[in-house]
Parts: structure tokens; C-alpha cells; sequence
């Protein structure tokens, strides 16, 4: 991302990325057979038709959002943690097709969503995320980048760390910072992306660690889905649940 870009430039280029990956995710998914689906993915616990789940209802979830700020009438990402748990456990048995219909109008209702308030210019409405953390919703859509890229991972369908794109990464990057401003279990960290500024992650107070490496594997590194191979300074830094 580019420091010196305007805020609509950056939330086009976002959106941009967002539709990307989304298209790529849909592609690498639409061969994956039934039984497939019900093997494990890289999440513990959680099969690749529990992801596709998930990823689904998120879309729905951050649309819930969406409506908030367009309309200004407060609506939570999910009812309750069990109702979450349970939509996601009733839609991970479904035919392989069943999955990847719901994973592509699920995406397109998130889509028309934020066509629908960028119209109205409604990307400064400040928003709850699960977990009660506030954002402007013109963070939705790389809260929404972050959610596609990282579970293409998980779903274990020939789509890795170093499959991610530096410009995708960087962004995730920021998104991270944001995400664990207030994860005091994660060490202090300074990230030195090639090609990016400096993000700081966790706590302020401390001294950072200074960590470098390629965008991608930075990512992979700090969100648990990739090994500390190529990142340099984190040699013996074992980091929390991402």
C-alpha cells in the first residue's frame, strides 16, 4: 500500500484485491469433490467444508455490518457465539455443490453490499466487529481480504503462504496491526515488510522486536500459517494464537 495514496484510491485498491481473491478462491475450490470437502483442513477440528462454511457466513456476518453503517441501526456480526457456531456446523455437510454456490452468492451479497454504501458515501461509519472492537467500515473489505486469503490456506486446496500476492500481504499486514492492537499475550513487534513500511504490532509500551522478510511470509508467520523460515530476527520467538 502506498502511504501517500487518498483514502478512496486505497479502498478501490482493496476492494480490487479483495475481488481477486475471492475469484481465485471460488476457482480452486469449484473441483474439490464431496469427499474431499469432509477431509481435514489445516484449521484443528474443522473439515474444508467447516471453512467454506465460515467463510460464507462471514460475508453474511460483515453484510450485517454493511447495513449499520448505511442505515445507522446497530446490528452485531452474529445473534450469539452459539448461533455462529452452530450455522457454521449446520452448512459444513453440504454437497460439494451446495458449498460452492453459498461461498459465491454469499461473496456477491457482500459485494452488492459495498456498492450500495459506497453510493451513499458511507465508509466513515464507525462499526463493531466481533469481540467488540470499533472500525470505520471502509476497513470491512481487507477485514473481509484477510478472511478469503487466510482460509484459501486453511482449505489445504494448493494455495499457500507463498501464493500470496506482496500487495495482498502488505495489506494483511496493516489489517494485523489493527486486529492485535489489544492482543496483550503478543509480544512487541517491529515488521519490516520488502517493499513496505514498518508495522508495529502489540503492545506500545515495550521495546519491538525487529522482524523482516518478504510480505507473504511475514503474514504466514504471524498468523499461524506458515514457519519462521525466511522471516529474519524471529529465530526462537514462538508467538500466541493468531
Amino acid at each position: 500500500m502506498s502511504e501517500h495514496s487518498e483514502p478512496k484510491d486505497q479502498l478501490t485498491e482493496v476492494r480490487r484485491l479483495l475481488s481477486e481473491a475471492t475469484h481465485r478462491l471460488l476457482g480452486d475450490t469449484i473441483s474439490v469433490t464431496d469427499e474431499d470437502w469432509r477431509e481435514p483442513s489445516r484449521l484443528p477440528g474443522w473439515s474444508r467444508g467447516h471453512v467454506a462454511s465460515h467463510v460464507a457466513r462471514q460475508a453474511d456476518a460483515l453484510g450485517r455490518l454493511v447495513e449499520w453503517a448505511r442505515t445507522g441501526q446497530p446490528s452485531p456480526m452474529y445473534s450469539s457465539d452459539e448461533q455462529r457456531n452452530s450455522d457454521i456446523e449446520a452448512g459444513s455437510g453440504r454437497s460439494g455443490l451446495d458449498l460452492q454456490i453459498d461461498l459465491d452468492t454469499s461473496a456477491g451479497r457482500l459485494e452488492d453490499g459495498f456498492d450500495r454504501l459506497d453510493a451513499e458515501d458511507g465508509w466513515d461509519a464507525v462499526v463493531e466487529l466481533r469481540g467488540g472492537k470499533q472500525t470505520p467500515a471502509r476497513l470491512l473489505p481487507v477485514a473481509r481480504l484477510g478472511e478469503v486469503v487466510l482460509h484459501h490456506i486453511d482449505l489445504d486446496a494448493d494455495f499457500d503462504v507463498d501464493d500470496i500476492e506482496s500487495a495482498v500481504a502488505l495489506w494483511l499486514l496493516e489489517w494485523c496491526a489493527i486486529r492485535l492492537a489489544d492482543r496483550g499475550a503478543f509480544p512487541s513487534l517491529l515488521l519490516e515488510p520488502r517493499g513496505g513500511r514498518s508495522i508495529h504490532i502489540g503492545p506500545t509500551e515495550d521495546r519491538p522486536l525487529v522482524v523482516r522478510g518478504r510480505p507473504a511470509r511475514l503474514l504466514g508467520w504471524l498468523s499461524g500459517r506458515g514457519t519462521a523460515d525466511g522471516v529474519e530476527g524471529a529465530d526462537g520467538l514462538t508467538l500466541p494464537p493468531y
